[in-house]
């Protein structure tokens, strides 16, 4: 199976290319470039230097939020022009769930976290569990977006040690010190940022269950209004709720 797989939904602009159990190339950057000056480029340059032939792909993967509504919208532009160009199909894939997903295997509770602003995070409780010799990936919480420490709470809830990741964790640092009372740490630097390796990776299983779109059915996923679509409804003296 062969997959692309783009993320922009945070700072970090990332793009791999996965070919049956092989990563040929992921090329991540995280800096103060907009997304609409990096994707296609970097993936321009992995395609030529792995010789990789684009038509031959399977899918085309895409973190499809929620995250920064600039870039999932450039992201979404970006996947749905390309599968359109090349007849492939979306497998759209939560983007807190492509983050916990780096974390394949440990025996931690995971808890990804996207600063959300307004106090808020995007984030959402993950385990990987081995049944049947199989190892499997949990949902406990699906992603949301909350106050820090409502999930700190729920996480407490399940009195189990847990790893956080994200750029909400430099956020929310203090009180994710303060208030997590269960055996924790900080996931470091290698995989606490989106990663369209593990994107490609978890999308792979998914196409394999038949989990895909076309490129005009993709739509991105904010989980909320945008800043914008917030004020107009204040004014009009209505809610997001």
């Amino acid at each position: 199976m062969k997959i692309a797989a783009i993320d922009s939904s945070g700072l970090v602009a990332s793009v791999a290319i996965l070919d049956g159990d092989t990563i040929l190339a992921r090329y991540s950057v995280n800096y103060k470039k907009t997304h609409s000056q990096t994707l296609l480029p970097m993936l321009a340059e992995i395609t030529q230097m792995t010789e990789f032939d684009l038509s031959s792909l399977d899918a085309i993967a895409i973190a499809k939020g929620p995250g920064s509504f600039t870039g999932l919208r450039i992201g979404s532009a970006t996947v749905k022009g390309l599968g359109q160009a090349l007849d492939k199909p979306i497998v759209e894939v939560p983007t807190l769930d492509a983050m916990a997903y780096q974390m394949y295997g440990v025996e931690r509770v995971i808890c990804p976290m996207m600063d959300a602003r307004r106090g808020q995070v995007y984030t959402g409780i993950y385990r990987f569990e081995r049944r049947g010799g199989e190892t499997h990936f949990c949902v406990l919480e699906p992603q949301c977006a909350t106050a820090v420490e409502e999930i700190i709470d729920k996480v407490n809830a399940l009195g189990c040690p847990v790893i956080y990741l994200g750029d909400g964790v430099l956020v929310h640092e203090e009180v994710l010190k303060e208030r997590t009372k269960v055996d924790f740490e900080f996931a470091p630097a290698n995989c606490n940022r989106q990663d369209a390796a593990a994107l490609a990776t978890y999308a792979a299983k998914e196409f394999a269950k038949g989990n895909a779109v076309t490129a005009a059915e993709h739509r991105p996923d904010y989980l909320r209004l945008s800043q914008a679509e917030r004020e107009r409804l204040e004014k009009e003296g209505k809610s997001d709720a």
